[in-house]
């Protein structure tokens, strides 16, 4: 069976619609699910669930769970953490070996893009797994049928995590579209574009007609441009190490693109 989904929940609006899109994946996928629940540094805590290390507190956050697991159309495990979110993850990933993290983005009205991008840095800095972000509107199609993976013409290497796109795009038979955004400096050949890509065997076979080249002032902009001309349903970014270690990530094209896509963005962690 293919290792489970994790996702996050806090019981907000946003966490079933993250929720509602992981089950939508793990029937394609044949996965199981698994609720984590934990402390979130900085988000506020939903209404009737602050007292949850009581023993009441405790008592009904755990029957919410289960109900909410009950639920799923496919089997849900609840993990319900005592410990903030580095320790929580790093410790669901041990555990589970998930083939995704599974996290909602709040909207600018219930948290701040500050919150999600120290959010989505957090997970990937402890806990070095595929992470999939889905946002509360903007996606219809379930399960997703066009892929869009950006690149920025610079070597990578995905590595042992090379296996989630090409699971999901065989579950799901979905198709991968490669799209590069370069503004007035040089630009790399296609034929290098497209080795970054081959060199990590994503799919079976990267043709060259699937590569996308824009001209945009910005690379965010000419992402999310090509990306609603598509009209790709779900994103595909790669996370580089370096820019996990520091600031540099709030204002990488990665975090840009997490904030304010609207639709689904899976990030795949480079090794390098």
């Amino acid at each position: 069976m293919t290792p489970p989904l994790v996702v996050l929940t806090d019981f907000f609006d946003v966490s079933n619609h993250a929720l509602s899109y992981a089950a939508g994946l793990a029937v394609p996928l044949n996965a199981q699910l698994v609720l984590l629940h934990t402390r979130y540094d900085g988000l506020p805590v939903p209404q009737g669930f602050g007292a949850r290390h009581t023993p009441r507190g405790e008592r009904t956050t755990g029957q919410a769970l289960l109900r909410l697991a009950a639920e799923q159309p496919v089997p849900t495990e609840v993990d319900i953490s005592e410990e903030f979110l580095p320790g929580a993850i790093t410790e669901a990933v041990r555990q589970h070996h998930p083939l995704l993290l599974v996290l909602g983005r709040p909207g600018s009205a219930t948290a701040p893009a500050e919150i999600v991008s120290s959010t989505v840095q957090a997970l990937l800095r402890y806990a070095p797994c595929p992470l999939l972000v889905v946002p509360t509107v903007g996606w219809k199609s379930l399960p997703p049928k066009r892929l869009l993976l950006a690149v920025d013409g610079q070597p990578f290497r995905i590595g042992a995590h090379q296996d989630v796109l090409r699971q999901l795009l065989l579950a799901t038979q979905s198709t991968l579209d490669v799209v590069h955004v370069s503004g007035q400096q040089p630009r790399p050949s296609r034929s290098a574009l497209l080795d970054t890509v081959r060199a990590n065997n994503l799919m079976d076979h990267v043709a060259d007609s699937c590569l996308y080249e824009i001209v945009q002032a910005t690379a965010m902009g000419g992402v999310l441009q090509e990306a609603a001309r598509q009209q790709a349903d779900l994103l595909v970014v790669v996370a580089r190490h370096h820019s996990l270690l520091g600031s540099l990530f709030h204002r990488s094209v990665t975090a840009q693109l997490i904030q304010e896509s609207l639709i689904p963005v899976l990030v795949l962690p480079a090794e390098d």
